[in-house]
């Protein structure tokens, strides 16, 4: 029996098509974020200045936890999900994702994951306090009881994940338009597709350990119990499996948005596409074998140690073939700035700098002086805020016209760039310093000497999180009375070229590099 569109909220609840769903996704994740960045304020609020002023060192403690667990599984990976729902199918010539039904099931998982995570705030004992890598004995043995909502809303989070992946890589494999080869494939649907292959191996691990701490919790079991005969290595092993191809899950769908924005803006094919997919799958492939250099302190043996050490500085070789791609493919390009572009040039430079401090913790010696300082924080926002998230920005700005018809504010848009950038780097660069100077993370509370480059790091967060009110302003503006998107332009390319762009959207919005005439 045939049913006319659904009405009203019916249309959003029951709907199948992949661009509603790819909505709803980004509109989740934004609001993710959001929350996410609340918990983040609060954090640098009471870290302005040493000394406890607003929050106790337990509530502390439960806003680092809450802070990563919503920005890494509630607002990123939702938001590159969503693109991949608006995208892929559009990009390789589907009608639809493979499995809309299950398209649909696999966000509505998210609200009730992350509502029961955000509840446990109003419930007696807390959210957890464990931080966003639970880390065993802290979240088995010493654990508030709400952690069993925890457990529950990664496993929901998880079930979300596996289905979402296996709903791409039908859909990529089984509905390609003819003549569409694996190797002419838009680079955002392959890095999509290595991303789901690496979801589905690894989301069963992550399960894997919270049911082990579930059991160990209420069933007597002693998996990570020392007195019982466990270990609790062994979390951080099983952990870290699943934690370190994690970060490329993150990673490489950004890696896929700005292979199309510089070729979009440099007025040329991307450089070497070939081996651009050969080092996705590369970065993919190492990302299994490199996980206890996350674990450097646990006392592995020297012949561990070596074998983590250079198999992690091994990964930066196709990640650094992918940032010479990206610069060849500007070099002597026809270039202009327009706000994806900014955002898709500050990604290469501040990921870069991410990438640089990612080898320095990958040599054994010096991570033992590194570890667990802000060093690391700053190193990972490098590469997750600067990269995964200015990625995301970048993504909607380049993508916005083509999804609402109209175009944002192109003097707000740079505008919110240029407080974003700034802001980034004056909440994390310092940190580099704290993290050299001793100071360790996780802490409420810290000594004298760390005082000024804290203050000077929490009025960046606070420059950044007003940013994001600002795109989110833009954004809304954009949807609501942007102008409508104007009728396709010819462009005079390099060398005299003319590059005829596709209708009906605006100059910068085409997925593919355009045809030379």
């Amino acid at each position: 029996m045939a049913h006319g569109p659904a009405k009203g909220i019916g249309r959003w609840l029951f709907t199948t098509n992949h661009k509603d769903i790819g909505t709803l996704y980004l509109w989740f994740s934004f609001a993710m974020f959001l929350l996410g960045g609340c918990f983040a304020m609060i954090i640098r609020a009471e870290l302005f200045e040493p000394g406890m002023q607003i929050i106790k060192p337990e509530f502390f403690n439960q806003m680092s936890t809450m802070h990563g667990l919503v920005m890494v599984f509630g607002a990123i990976m939702p938001a590159f999900v969503g693109l991949a729902n608006w995208m892929i199918p559009m990009m390789i010539g589907a009608p639809d994702m493979a499995l809309p039904r299950m398209n649909n099931l696999s966000f509505w998982l998210l609200p009730f994951a992350f509502t029961l995570l955000a509840s446990t705030l109003f419930m007696e004992g807390g959210a957890p306090n464990f931080g966003w890598t639970f880390y065993a004995p802290l979240s088995t043995t010493y654990a508030p009881d709400t952690v069993n909502y925890f457990i529950f809303g990664v496993h929901l989070m998880g079930i979300s994940s596996i289905m979402g992946s296996i709903n791409i890589i039908a859909t990529v494999l089984n509905m390609r338009a003819p003549g569409m080869t694996l190797m002419k494939m838009p680079m955002f649907v392959w890095t999509w597709l290595i991303t789901a292959f690496l979801l589905i191996a690894v989301m069963p691990v992550l399960a894997g350990a919270v049911t082990m701490m579930l059991m160990d919790i209420n069933f007597g079991t002693s998996f990570f119990d020392a007195a019982g005969g466990g270990d609790p290595v062994l979390f951080q092993h099983v952990f870290w499996f699943f934690g370190h191809p994690e970060v490329y899950i993150i990673i490489l769908p950004a890696f896929g948005v700005i292979s199309h924005i510089i070729p979009t803006f440099s007025r040329k094919p991307l450089f070497g596409y070939s081996s651009m997919v050969y080092a996705t799958a590369s970065i993919a492939f190492l990302s299994f074998i490199v996980w206890a250099h996350h674990m450097f302190l646990v006392g592995m043996p020297i012949g561990g140690e070596l074998y983590f050490m250079y198999a992690t500085m091994l990964i930066a070789v196709p990640t650094a073939a992918k940032v010479f791609n990206w610069v060849s493919t500007m070099f002597r390009g026809s270039l202009t700035f327009e706000t994806p572009m900014l955002f898709a040039i500050a990604f290469v430079i501040l990921f870069t700098i991410g990438g640089f401090t990612g080898v320095m913790l990958a040599i054994a010696p010096a991570d033992i002086q590194y570890h667990d300082s802000y060093f690391v924080v700053a190193h990972f926002h490098y590469v997750m805020v600067a990269g995964s998230v200015f990625a995301g920005t970048a993504a909607v700005y380049f993508w916005l016209p083509k999804w609402c018809g109209r175009m944002y504010n192109e003097t707000m848009a740079k505008t919110q760039f240029w407080i974003s950038f700034v802001g980034f780097n004056v909440t994390f660069f310092p940190q580099h310093f704290l993290g050299l100077a001793g100071m360790p993370r996780r802490y409420a509370d810290y000594a004298l000497q760390f005082s000024d480059w804290n203050m000077v790091s929490s009025i960046g967060a606070f420059t950044y999180g007003a940013s994001q009110l600002l795109f989110i302003f833009i954004v809304i503006q954009a949807i609501r009375s942007g102008k409508q998107v104007s009728e396709p332009k010819v462009w005079e390319g390099a060398e005299g070229l003319e590059w005829t762009l596709p209708t009906p959207v605006p100059y910068h919005t085409f997925t593919t590099p355009p045809e030379v005439k």
